[in-house]
């Protein structure tokens, strides 16, 4: 079962792209039987004390960071003009909470601006709505409120203000950047399942730093671990609001999502194919995604050292790259037993198909 605190502590953790220490700080507490490290970047290295260091490796990864704003400027009257860290929609940014991060490490709460339909006239309605349309209000009256008494500066990181909270009634969560704290809660669950198994290979959980700025961080990763395999955990969008019961494939509650494409990468079909044929014989819900957009860190992890196969595994996230997301227990569940039974079932022989050494 899903450990709901954990997922908890890494969604509330403050981690845009570039901060993400609060988070390692979490994957940390909850990496206490395994053997980490942390590199500059906070890349967060966290293996099986079993490996051996001497047989096949396969990384686990997922990325840390979330979607966020950077503090550009503080204007005379105490507003405060941002620029996004990662992909957002701008219609999806105005009249929300946010939390600013200042250089003593005090957490500064602050709404983004949205101008009330009192003061807009037809042409301001019908105008495309741009960035440059929207600031951050900390209830400041001025430049110097914000920078001497609330210690906000030009380069302070900003997150999305949202707590997380848990139905009992219908398994469902809510919270914010379950892409990718989703990912990086199934490298921990799958390592803790793992640690007393007798394993053919050896296991590396990596949960990269900088995945929304251009996966940074797995291009430093798959250079450290130097993986033979991978397997990708993914907060990926659901689509299941959208589409019709044939055509959506990012669904909740219809288990794990197996990627074979998207932007980045054309999958393995070898490792789909065993994925699957384990997923049907273990009776492990999942379904296929196809995506004609979007990416993960398996685009630069795929093409590393040699060349690595990698299993893309998602739980559909509602309303990624918003302030909000709910995903289900249910496919968290899926997708961690998915990825235990790949790797217990890696024998020297299954590994050798899979890298082409037959």
């Amino acid at each position: 079962m899903t450990n709901i605190k954990a997922i908890e502590d890494l969604s509330n953790a403050f981690g845009p792209s570039g901060f993400e220490e609060d988070v390692v700080r979490v994957i940390r507490k909850y990496s206490d039987e395994m053997d980490v490290r942390v590199d500059s970047m906070n890349n967060v290295y966290s293996s099986l004390k079993g490996n051996t260091g001497k047989r096949v490796k396969i990384m686990l990864d997922a990325h840390s960071d979330e979607v966020g704003f950077m503090v550009q400027s503080v204007m005379s009257n105490g507003l405060i003009k941002f620029l996004p860290l990662g992909g957002w929609i701008t219609t999806n940014i105005p009249a929300h909470e946010v939390v600013i991060r200042n250089s003593k490490g005090e957490y500064i709460k602050g709404i983004t601006t949205s101008r009330p339909p009192h003061f807009m006239s037809e042409a301001d309605r019908e105008r495309k709505l741009m960035l440059e349309d929207i600031f951050i209000d900390v209830g400041a009256n001025s430049r110097d409120e914000v920078i001497d008494d609330f210690g906000i500066e030009p380069g302070d990181p900003i997150a999305p203000d949202v707590s997380f909270r848990y139905n009992e009634k219908n398994g469902v969560v809510m919270g914010k950047a379950f892409d990718n704290r989703m990912g990086c809660l199934c490298i921990i669950e799958t390592l803790n399942r793992l640690k007393k198994e007798v394993l053919d290979l050896d296991v590396v959980g990596a949960f990269a730093a900088q995945e929304e700025v251009g996966t940074r961080g797995a291009e430093i990763t798959a250079r450290v671990v130097k993986p033979d395999l991978a397997i990708v955990f993914e907060g990926s969008p659901a689509d299941d609001l959208y589409y019709d019961e044939f055509t959506a494939q990012g669904c909740l509650k219809k288990g794990a999502q197996i990627r074979h494409l998207d932007k980045s990468m054309v999958s393995n079909p070898y490792f789909i194919r065993y994925a699957k044929e384990l997923a049907k014989e273990k009776r492990i819900p999942f379904q296929a995604a196809v995506r004609a957009q979007g990416g993960t860190n398996a685009g630069k992890i795929h093409l590393s050292n040699s060349g690595v196969p990698t299993l893309v595994l998602g739980i559909p996230a509602r309303f990624a790259h918003t302030h909000y997301c709910y995903s289900a227990e249910a496919d968290m569940n899926a997708t961690v037993d998915l990825a235990v039974e790949v790797i217990k079932n890696l024998t020297p022989e299954k590994i050798r198909v899979l890298l082409k050494q037959d």
